[in-house]
């Protein structure tokens, strides 16, 4: 199937599963509401363009065109081929959303000592995006990570793990400035301090109908 003939995803709330991924097709313009339902989990987030999934949300451009490490209200986040491709527009909490850390894949939980297959976000997006009939094999480690709490400590080199902040139904709403594949991942870190009290959750996204 061409990309291309994917349909938009219709208005209305989906839910992604606790530990795994969900996707969804949406035009330029359309506004997502990312809602943390029971608070305390941590929201791995893509975009890729649907003329070229090869064209994807990049937080290290992001950085370098904002220079902010964590995104503000009002702040366009850019493509690998420096293309503006989603603006935060809302965000109810004012948490950390953090651009540093790497999604997790099958090899961040063998280093961290976990025997056999564990679940994690780079998989996650695949499988969302497969879902919604979006084959790609690609894993796109930098992803934007909602309500994931790194502080950079004040030596400004070393970083800090901390416990999310978000409390239930607390949310950041995205506009997207290109058509795009949107993917979610309910990251399933259970090893390290992540997700609160180490507990994976699920949450949901919202496809706002216009006004």
């Amino acid at each position: 199937m061409n990309f291309k003939d994917i349909p938009v995803s219709p208005p209305g709330t989906y839910t992604v599963p606790a530990g795994h991924g969900n996707a969804a097709r949406v035009a330029a313009g359309q506004k997502v509401k990312i809602i943390n339902t029971h608070g305390g989990q941590a929201l791995d987030f893509w975009a890729l363009c649907v003329g070229d999934i090869g064209e994807y949300l990049d937080v290290l451009a992001t950085r370098a065109q904002n220079l902010h490490l964590n995104p503000r209200v009002g702040d366009v986040m850019w493509s690998n081929r420096r293309r503006p491709i989603a603006r935060l527009l809302e965000d109810t909490p004012g948490r950390v959303h953090d651009t540093l850390v790497a999604a997790c894949n099958r090899e961040r939980y063998e280093v961290l000592g976990c025997e056999g297959y564990h679940r994690n976000c780079q998989d996650n997006m695949v499988e969302g995006l497969a879902e919604i009939g979006v084959e790609t094999e690609s894993r796109i480690s930098g992803s934007w990570n909602f309500f994931i709490n790194i502080q950079l400590n004040d030596d400004g080199q070393t970083m800090t793990l901390e416990e999310p902040e978000g409390a239930p139904g607390d949310y950041v709403v995205v506009e997207l400035l290109l058509d795009a594949f949107i993917a979610f991942s309910s990251c399933p870190q259970d090893v390290l301090v992540i997700n609160r009290d180490n507990v994976v959750r699920d949450f949901c996204f919202e496809l706002l109908k216009e006004n």
